[in-house]
């Protein structure tokens, strides 16, 4: 009698309540109502294990079917975070980190600057042998130069350079005042650059710089945002 009495109640939880559904909340994809019609495999007149195995078979596929689809956002998402931080890019160097000073140039041409330390080269896309930061992926870039020299082993104080893309000229940089043994500029700017772009600051003829491990000299550029 007890059991007669149980399986009435478990009948009338899982499938008394018309109001009660096992699809779970409503979705924007419209989901296959899956096939149970074989799930009972025990004697159909215990009618109310029949129903609880349906409803646990059916919670069962649902279960499954909401996990792939969370799989399948999942591996979107890793897909969309990995590009970002395929194109992120950034770097920023200075000529040297010596303890004492020395000094490049001055030369008879002009000539690219190679910086030999390195601050940060997030994208790999600054080359330490040439000096070249080769633009990664097309965006708007925000660009920055810092040169100083110093008249200890030249007659002539003479500090000046150009930052450019593709060869050519996007600002200059330059102080010969003569009045003191220092000398030293800055120029900051953001330009949209393309995939490929190549970026280096060029000393001028008959310039110099000077560094040591204080870093007075500077290259610096990041992506600020894409436009591909």
């Amino acid at each position: 009698m007890r059991g007669i009495v149980l399986l009435c109640l478990l009948k009338a939880a899982f499938g008394g309540d018309p109001g009660f559904s096992w699809n779970g909340p409503s979705r924007t994809t419209v989901q296959t109502e899956p096939d149970i019609t074989n799930v009972c495999l025990v004697d159909q007149a215990s009618c109310g294990c029949c129903l609880i195995q349906k409803q646990m078979k059916r919670l069962e596929l649902l279960f499954n079917q909401t996990t792939e689809e969370l799989n399948k956002e999942l591996t979107g998402s890793k897909t969309v975070l990995n590009y970002i931080r395929a194109s992120r890019s950034a770097f920023s160097v200075a000529l040297n980190n010596d303890k004492a000073v020395s000094c490049y140039g001055p030369f008879p041409t002009n000539k690219l600057v190679i910086y030999k330390y390195v601050f940060i080269n997030l994208g790999g896309n600054y080359n330490i042998q040439t000096g070249i930061f080769t633009v990664p992926r097309s965006g708007v870039y925000s660009l920055s130069v810092t040169i100083y020299g110093i008249a200890f082993s030249v007659s002539t104080l003479a500090t000046c350079a150009n930052l450019q893309v593709n060869n050519q000229v996007v600002a200059t940089l330059s102080e010969q005042n003569g009045q003191d043994l220092e000398d030293s500029a800055t120029a900051v700017v953001a330009v949209s650059l393309k995939a490929g772009d190549q970026v280096a600051v060029n000393l001028l003829r008959g310039c110099f710089i000077c560094d040591n491990s204080s870093r007075y000299n500077t290259f610096t550029g990041f992506l600020l945002y894409a436009t591909d």
